[in-house]
């Protein structure tokens, strides 16, 4: 009786210890956004001086979008590499900011601490976040000036990334 108990339950577990050694090969953030290589959804928003941003269907530099949080630790991260591309990139490169579900008090604490690499803008319902697919935060998306969507980052972008694909627009 007991062997065959014991079968049996070998024959239930491993299948699925198979599936989820096979699925450890998966980056479940390495999906593929099916905006890439299409226009950007164009927008506009507010930052939290009220001053409205709009991105256009053709902009006339590169963009860089962050979707970003102070409550994401990966953001606090990417913060200064954000900070350093913005420098490096002024007056060829726009980058904005926009906050995925925070509040504004944070949000200005936040960039009183820190230092503002681009306007932070408000996406009131998420409905931007909603249009460019964004399941979380950081994600970062580069929009050329023929407002095409170059390329999507998920999670903490790097200095190699942003020079990678800048230097390929400018």
């Amino acid at each position: 009786m007991n062997r065959v108990a014991l079968i049996l339950g070998a024959l239930l577990v491993l299948p699925l210890l198979i599936f989820l050694a096979i699925s450890f090969r998966y980056d479940p953030r390495a999906i593929d956004s099916p905006l890439v290589g299409k226009a950007a959804p164009t927008f506009s928003l507010a930052d939290l001086d009220g001053h409205v941003y709009q991105l256009p269907e053709s902009p006339a530099r590169p963009v860089v979008i962050n979707f970003w949080a102070t409550w994401c630790q990966p953001c606090i991260v990417e913060h200064p590499v954000l900070l350093a591309g913005a420098r490096r990139y002024a007056g060829r490169v726009d980058f904005l900011g926009i906050v995925y579900q925070d509040k504004p008090q944070l949000i200005r604490e936040f960039v009183a601490q820190r230092g503002a690499w681009g306007p932070s803008l408000l996406d009131p319902g998420s409905e931007v976040a909603i249009a460019y697919g964004v399941y979380g935060a950081p994600e970062t998306f580069v929009v050329s000036t023929d407002g095409t969507i170059v390329e999507r980052i998920t999670g903490v972008v790097t200095p190699q990334a942003l020079e990678q694909i800048l230097g390929g627009l400018l």
